[in-house]
């Protein structure tokens, strides 16, 4: 029992470390990473490396990198475009079959044949397919 409440004392004396989830569509195109932080606001990054039609926002000016393929949030507060280079080259994502929606840092991603859905605590996020990628 000593043992017990010892090992709970330390758990409580030691910030829990952050933890990091990283997802793919079936299809391999669009790739989210989410980190969760028990005293940091959490956030998602998502890229969706084959992409068609008109960014989901204009390139704001000086964004001299790729333009409409980063999507970042907050788990509170609105989604944005980042102004970043594409990462074509990224491995060791866990599978987000069709149909399947998950839940984890304060998001939500459905992700569908449609495409992919995520949304915050506040309700913002962003829908990313290949023809089209919105902002709300």
């Amino acid at each position: 029992m000593l043992r017990l409440a010892l090992l709970l004392l330390l758990a409580l004396a030691f910030p829990a470390a952050a933890d990091v989830w990283t997802f793919e569509t079936p299809s391999e195109n669009i790739q989210c990473s989410v980190g969760e932080d028990v005293e940091v606001m959490s956030d998602i990054h998502c890229t969706i490396i084959e992409r068609s039609g008109a960014p989901a926002a204009p390139r704001p000016t000086g964004c001299e990198l790729d333009w409409g393929h980063a999507f970042y949030m907050k788990e509170k507060g609105p989604a944005q475009l980042l102004c970043e280079k594409l990462d074509r080259n990224k491995d060791g994502f866990d599978r987000a079959e069709y149909g399947v929606t998950g839940e984890f840092g304060g998001f939500t991603c459905t992700s569908s044949t449609k495409g992919l859905e995520c949304r915050n605590q506040d309700g913002h996020g962003f829908f990313l397919s290949r023809g089209r990628q919105t902002i709300f």
